[in-house]
């Protein structure tokens, strides 16, 4: 087998290379962290937060409008933009700090530690948001900003351990089966708060003060569930004893990011799905994260029916996902990418054009469908494109990680700068598409190609050949 004889390769962690492949016990404990923290994506950031911000906007303003200015630290900025900018800020945060910490994951040999500061910190600040009423609002939407740091942070150490846990044949499936689970245990927690908001006269509760238990109950799930992870994923190796330079974790950490970068400029296939990602999952991260303000506001829907809506698209994203993880086996999974961002393409139109009634819920199972099926099969696709068998994978996923990252700062801040100037969030989702030709475009370099490619800069040990798979095409026969 060809090894290549990169400083990466040598690293600190290469104690995480004795965790056993497709171990029933580890694989579902690793699927149930999307269960655990996906209810923040689903409550927070998709459906009741954004809600409960236009109508604390109302109130702070004093208007009818959730786009009414609002005074933030001295600037007068529309409320759904600030929402926006608020997103933005709290990804540029995590793109800037996450190399580092991913990088310093790897030399220390402590993923599960850094993912569970991020899971706690994330799980503590939703809990928080329980305090959020007209007269914290400025401290609240820093909470948001952490609970969101806090989510996107945990996310890339999780994902790091899909190439250590599975077999690659099962990357796309269990990268589905993870977000399956996410799925059906965040339409769970949004069903308990929904009962809890639609019933709170029967409770004898506040309609605001049931919203932000929601809030607090998001937080309880996460944290909670979180446990199951933690508990049968493998112990945290830890550095050798008396390992050379074990007081530089400061110094190694860049290092160690320094060599993965390295190893990036003699991967150039690497490089083309990274640049693919980063174009159409601007996209599909900031439709994601604006879809309800944009019903709420735009298309002023009633938030009974715009959140039970949601609660659609997570039940059709379950199907979506394990649909697309099939056609992946059967056409590749840069085709099966390509189908899915063309998709996406025909959903920014009909989103100009949408209104309420039959056609919104027409758009939203066609959202619902695609939106998990793109996450995950990004998720596995880039688990197979890195080099085979390297001890660093966490070092590797922050550079997936930011490249996240960085698109839903600059998605989410165009489309808020959009809707600023123009005073409609209609042309802000138009112009998405650019996004996602762009991205196409990108993918299509890479059809037809074996993937997986050799650092060019790197020396070698020379002996026999492993067998690369061709993940661009179909399997052949045996």
């Amino acid at each position: 087998m060809t090894t290549v004889s990169t400083p990466s390769a040598a690293a600190p962690d290469a104690s995480f290379s004795d965790i056993p492949k497709d171990d029933k016990r580890i694989t579902r404990g690793w699927t149930f962290y999307d269960w655990a923290n996906s209810v923040y994506p689903l409550v927070i950031t998709s459906s009741i937060f954004p809600i409960y911000w236009g109508a604390m906007v109302k109130q702070v303003t004093g208007t009818d409008s959730g786009k009414s200015p609002v005074d933030f630290l001295g600037f007068q900025v529309p409320g759904s933009s600030l929402l926006t900018y608020a997103i933005s800020a709290a990804f540029l945060l995590i793109a800037l700090i996450s190399p580092f910490l991913t990088s310093l994951a790897d030399f220390s040999g402590r993923k599960k530690l850094f993912m569970q500061v991020f899971c706690y910190l994330g799980a503590l600040s939703c809990a928080a948001l329980f305090f959020f009423t007209p007269d914290t609002f400025t401290a609240s939407t820093f909470i948001f900003i952490s609970a969101t740091i806090g989510f996107s942070g945990s996310i890339v150490f999780y994902n790091s351990y899909l190439p250590l846990i599975s077999s690659e044949e099962k990357y796309d499936s269990l990268s589905a089966r993870g977000f399956s689970m996410g799925y059906i245990g965040s339409v769970l927690l949004l069903v308990i708060c929904l009962g809890l908001i639609m019933g709170h006269d029967k409770l004898g509760l506040e309609e605001g003060f049931a919203t932000r238990l929601a809030f607090l109950l998001t937080g309880i799930w996460w944290a909670g569930f979180a446990q199951i992870p933690f508990f049968t994923l493998p112990a945290d190796p830890g550095r050798p004893a008396g390992a050379a330079d074990d007081s530089g974790w400061l110094l190694n950490g860049f290092r160690e990011l320094g060599k993965v970068w390295a190893q990036l400029k003699g991967l150039p296939n690497l490089k083309r799905f990274l640049l693919a990602y980063f174009t159409y999952n601007m996209g599909v991260q900031t439709v994601m994260y604006v879809a309800t303000i944009f019903g709420d506001e735009e298309l002023k829907l009633e938030s009974s029916a715009l959140i039970l809506t949601i609660l659609l698209l997570q039940l059709v994203g379950i199907l979506g996902a394990w649909l697309f993880s099939k056609l992946s086996e059967r056409i590749g999974n840069t085709r099966a990418l390509s189908w899915s961002v063309f998709i996406w393409m025909l959903i920014c139109v009909a989103g100009y054009y949408v209104q309420a009634g039959w056609s919104f819920y027409a758009l939203a199972s066609v959202i619902g469908l695609t939106m998990g099926a793109i996450q995950s099969l990004s998720r596995s696709t880039y688990s197979k494109i890195i080099p085979e068998n390297t001890p660093n994978t966490a070092a590797f996923f922050s550079f997936f990680d930011v490249t996240e990252k960085l698109s839903i700062v600059i998605g989410t801040a165009v489309f808020g700068i959009i809707a600023q100037i123009t005073g409609s969030m209609r042309n802000s989702i138009l112009s998405l598409i650019v996004f996602f030709v762009l991205g196409l475009v990108f993918l299509l370099t890479l059809r037809g190609r074996k993937l997986r490619d050799e650092p060019t800069d790197a020396p070698t040990t020379v002996g026999p050949p492993p067998a690369t798979p061709n993940i661009g095409m179909p399997a052949t026969p045996k």
